[in-house]
């Protein structure tokens, strides 16, 4: 049979090894067994050799079409060790050559300095990251250290809180420096005078006298320059910007630039010929012309080329009268002029009129004549002070920068503001003029920071800028200085208390905003970002001084149209939760302690108010037991009774355990109603009953958990909420309809309640507990008076009109069944 079987397998095999060679589809295999065994045995040990990995890796770029032995032998053969060798020196003749090496430099000059740029920049974020983690755990150790200190916990309320000698708050040291504690201080005695309603004192002269105490020279040349650019007159309309282009207004500020530039310039003066008596030899004579005389001496080198119109007194006629007209003394100048001789009669005319013109300009017939003059005669002069002084009172050449004589940013914007004219002006074709717009977009605009390298020197941008009327984009560049940001939030304040800031109508908007409605190049300063950008430093260790900073914003609208000196307040109520020290506290008495709130108490700042602005925030954030509180410090009752119900309704029926929100609200509860007791209470009468009639059932539940049935049961039936016999079970489910949710939601948990105390009470009259039979017996009626009461208290819960949760009804009935 298996012969047969294997003569069978054999013929089969032989007619398909005819069938293959015949199709020619399938390839036919030339290797013999012995050469199969040998190339499985060589695959075998390379396998073993690769090992899994390499197996795996075979098998993934295999199912590609990948060969990973000869793509091994093409990476073998590549090598980056030439790629960034030095490139070999090549003969001069070969050009080709030559460029190649010179690309091949070029990139490998790119690739090096990027790589050292990026080493640098990881190294430098390195250095930073690091510093700032330092300074983090830096501060955490000095706020332990200051935690420590006893002196440091005296957190006891006056009557008139000292604001700047308690620097430190809940046991955290303040966190700020002297200068912002010396400006704190002028701050907290102006808001004092304010809300006291006398007579305001100026916050400029406050605050420069801060600034002198700090031995700072530039910062005190900061606050010269507001005094004499604050001093403007009286608004003529709502907005400071709509004033400020107002002729009157404009001219006063121009005014004002050019007396600053030149009472610093007459200190220079002053200054460099006390430095040099010597050379200058000024001699005894007081006054300006001796003083420019000897610093002529000092600063224009004898035969200067280029000088024109002889000497005055051993010095050149035309630097002696620019420099009088730089230190704002035409007299000065005229009387220079008198003695250059019977030449001058003509331009000794032209500065009689500036100097009995009020505002130091030329009649316009004058003016034309000065200009057509100068187009002729000065403008191709080789004295640059000549042609200086023509265009300082002729307004000629407003182009000219005039840098031989102008050679500090100072003396150019002086010979600017003294060559602006408007469009009032008689030149009708406007070719030639500089108006007070022009040159502040000239300044802010075309020039702008990158010009003066404003970074390296703010204090000459901020000069620029603040000396042509654009305090707004001033003070945001100073802000954005870090050391002089203090600096530049005061600035803004003073200039705002003076009607002289422009700020945005939206309190969302940036720091520096432009209105379309504004004549360019005006800008609005957020007041109200920079102050609270401001405050943010120090609010959480310094909430006394916070607060003194945020009363400057009490005439601004908040983002949703309430005061922001309120908003500002309830926010930072609610980060530090400073609540008693911010806002008061009340005895148990009703009285409240006053709270640091209460020093602006008067003048448009409302203490319930404020406190009930705090209070809707914690509501609205979900911060319910604040509310209840802050708002019964603000006396509205309607609020604290009905957020008591609200949450007491669905806490009442729990178990009382130490800690939890049932016990916060139930000492809440019995401190409301003794402080409420004998004292007219302003909310509804419904309020008032569902929060009384939640505070009995407090009681009951706590009686009933505590399983002290007799008075529980007296409890409940005190508050007439459910029946305790048949004849009452109507009236209850009349009163039933008047209640409100928060009562109704609970009517389950105390049928349940009283249904179970009074099976119990029926079991223990009958003589035993649930679970076995009494052996004794009482009197019938006693029984029948808890089966009444129980079938009371079915009918009531099967009439009422509220459906009841689970199978309350079923455990209600089988309970009362359990009771015959």
């Amino acid at each position: 049979m298996a012969e047969s079987d294997f003569n069978e397998l054999l013929h089969a095999a032989e007619q398909l090894s005819a069938e293959v060679e015949g199709s020619g589809d399938l390839p036919k295999v030339e290797r013999t067994l012995r050469q199969v065994l040998e190339a499985s045995t060589e695959l075998w040990s390379r396998v073993t050799q690769a090992g899994a990995q390499d197996i795996q890796a075979h098998l993934l770029l295999g199912s590609k079409g990948v060969d990973l032995p000869q793509l091994s032998q093409k990476l073998d053969v590549l090598s980056a060790r030439k790629t960034f060798q030095p490139l070999e020196p090549i003969p001069d003749a070969d050009i080709q050559s030559f460029l190649k090496n010179e690309k091949e430099n070029a990139i490998l000059s790119i690739i090096e300095e990027t790589h050292r740029s990026c080493f640098d920049d990881t190294e430098k974020l390195q250095w930073e990251h690091i510093e700032s983690e330092w300074k983090q755990e830096k501060q955490k150790a000095l706020n332990a250290l200051a935690g420590a200190s006893e002196e440091f916990l005296n957190l006891s309320l006056q009557p008139e809180p000292s604001i700047i000698n308690d620097t430190v708050t809940s046991g955290v040291r303040s966190l700020l420096d002297n200068q912002e504690m010396a400006y704190a201080k002028q701050v907290i005695d102006y808001n004092k005078i304010v809300v006291q309603g006398v007579i305001r004192p100026s916050l400029v002269e406050k605050f420069s006298q801060v600034a002198d105490s700090l031995n700072d020279k530039k910062v005190s040349e900061l606050w010269e320059m507001v005094r004499y650019m604050s001093q403007v007159p009286p608004r003529a309309t709502a907005d400071p910007l709509a004033s400020r282009v107002l002729p009157q207004v404009r001219n006063v500020l121009i005014s004002q630039a050019r007396k600053y530039l030149e009472d610093r310039y007459k200190t220079y003066m002053t200054s460099v010929v006390m430095g040099n008596l010597q050379q200058a030899r000024r001699g005894g004579v007081p006054g300006t012309f001796p003083l420019v005389r000897s610093f002529v001496a000092i600063r224009v080198p004898p035969g200067m080329p280029g000088l024109e119109d002889g000497l005055v007194e051993d010095q050149p006629f035309w630097p002696l009268v620019y420099y009088c007209l730089r230190c704002g003394d035409i007299p000065a100048a005229l009387h220079c002029a008198k003695q250059a001789g019977s030449g001058m009669d003509e331009f000794c005319s032209v500065l009689e009129e500036l100097v009995n013109s009020k505002d130091k300009r030329l009649s316009s017939r004058l003016e034309t004549l000065v200009k057509f003059q100068y187009r002729r005669h000065i403008r191709n002069t080789t004295d640059p002070f000549k042609r200086a002084v023509y265009c300082v009172i002729g307004s000629c050449d407003v182009n000219d920068e005039h840098s031989e004589v102008a050679k500090a940013a100072d003396d150019y914007l002086w010979l600017k503001l003294c060559q602006i004219r408007e469009e009032d002006s008689t030149d009708t074709q406007g070719t030639d003029r500089m108006t007070y717009s022009h040159l502040q977009s000239l300044l802010l605009e075309e020039y702008g920071e990158s010009h003066y390298n404003a970074h390296e020197q703010p204090h000459v941008y901020f000069q620029v800028l603040i000396l042509t009327g654009q305090y707004e984009a001033a003070i945001e560049f100073l802000a954005r200085i870090e050391k002089l940001r203090v600096h530049s939030v005061h600035i803004a304040i003073a200039l705002n208390e003076l009607h002289l800031l422009g700020i945005p109508a939206n309190v969302q908007a940036p720091l520096l905003s432009v209105d379309p409605g504004d004549k360019p190049p005006a800008r609005r300063l957020n007041l109200a970002r920079l102050i609270m950008l401001y405050v943010r430093k120090f609010e959480a260790t310094d909430p006394k001084e916070a607060l003194q900073y945020y009363y400057f914003l009490r005439n601004m609208k908040g983002p949703e149209g309430g005061n922001l000196f309120m908003t500002c307040v309830s926010d930072l109520a609610l980060e530090s939760r400073e609540f008693d020290l911010l806002l008061g506290v009340l005895e148990p008495t009703g009285m409240r302690i006053p709270g640091l709130i209460d020093t602006f108490q008067g003048v448009q700042a409302d203490t319930k108010l404020i406190i009930g602005q705090v209070a809707m925030d914690s509501e609205r954030k979900g911060m319910f037991e604040d509310a209840i509180k802050l708002y019964d410090l603000a006396g509205n009752h309607e609020k604290v009774l009905s957020l008591m119900t609200s949450m007491l309704s669905q806490v009442v029926h729990q178990i009382n355990r130490p800690g939890s929100l049932r016990s916060r609200l139930q000492e809440l509860a019995n401190n409301i109603t003794n402080r409420y007791r004998g004292q007219q209470i302003n909310c509804s009468p419904d309020t008032a009953s569902t929060f009384f009639l939640l505070r009995d059932l407090l009681i009951f539940f706590d009686q009933y958990h505590a399983q002290e049935y007799v008075p529980a049961l007296e409890t409940i039936t005190k508050t007439k909420l459910i029946p305790m016999a048949l004849v009452e079970v109507e009236e209850r489910v009349n009163s039933f309809k008047r209640l409100g949710e928060e009562i109704c939601r609970n009517i389950p948990d105390v049928l349940l309640a009283t249904m179970n105390m009074l099976y119990v009470q029926y079991n223990k009259t009958k003589g035993g507990d649930p679970n076995s039979s009494g052996t004794g017996r009482l009197e019938d009626k006693h029984l029948s008076y808890f089966r009444e009461k129980a079938r009371a208290i079915t009918s009531f819960a099967g009439t009422v009109p509220y459906r009841m949760p689970g199978d309350t009804n079923s455990r209600l009935v089988q309970m009362e069944i359990l009771m015959h």
